[in-house]
């Protein structure tokens, strides 16, 4: 295992080329756009104020509907930067709420989107691939492809908490 010393040595030599700058105020400047882009097309629809920057493990905004905020319930768009990819994941508001939906789909045999194993030390519920290893080179497809993929997630999740409401 390396000292903190040395990460810190190679953190400066990193930041001394520069390349990690650019590409994390590039990459934050999109996620911006994102969210304003959903905000903008989507008036109906919750779309948190402020984007959670993380400590280069993830980023995220939320992007819900009113019927999930109504169970308390809601989407967040992540990006992973650990694993490059940005994913779709439904989370509750508090433990409670996420305890009590992870069971609702637990005891349910729909398994469209990977069910995260325990609730224990994570926020979400339910996790979805919106775009992985995505392609900066076409922002407006990437952002077409997340809008896609996020939508559809969000259908299918409302579709079944409906269906267990009768």
């Amino acid at each position: 295992m390396e000292s903190f010393q040395e990460y810190i040595n190679e953190y400066r030599t990193q930041l001394e080329k520069g390349a990690i700058q650019k590409a994390y105020k590039g990459l934050m400047e999109y996620i911006m756009d994102l969210r304003a882009y959903f905000r903008n097309k989507y008036p109906g629809y919750f779309v948190s104020g402020s984007i959670y920057y993380g400590y280069m493990d993830m980023t995220y905004f939320s992007f819900f509907p009113e019927s999930f905020k109504q169970r308390n319930l809601k989407i967040a768009i992540v990006f992973s930067h650990e694993i490059f990819r940005f994913e779709a994941w439904l989370a509750g508001y508090n433990k409670q709420v996420q305890s009590r939906y992870w069971n609702l789909f637990k005891e349910s045999d729909w398994n469209k989107y990977y069910l995260v194993p325990t609730t224990k030390g994570v926020v979400s519920i339910l996790e979805h691939v919106i775009a992985d290893n995505p392609d900066f080179n076409d922002l407006d497809r990437l952002t077409k492809q997340i809008e896609s993929e996020t939508l559809e997630f969000i259908g299918d999740v409302e579709s079944f908490l409906s269906a267990q409401d009768h």
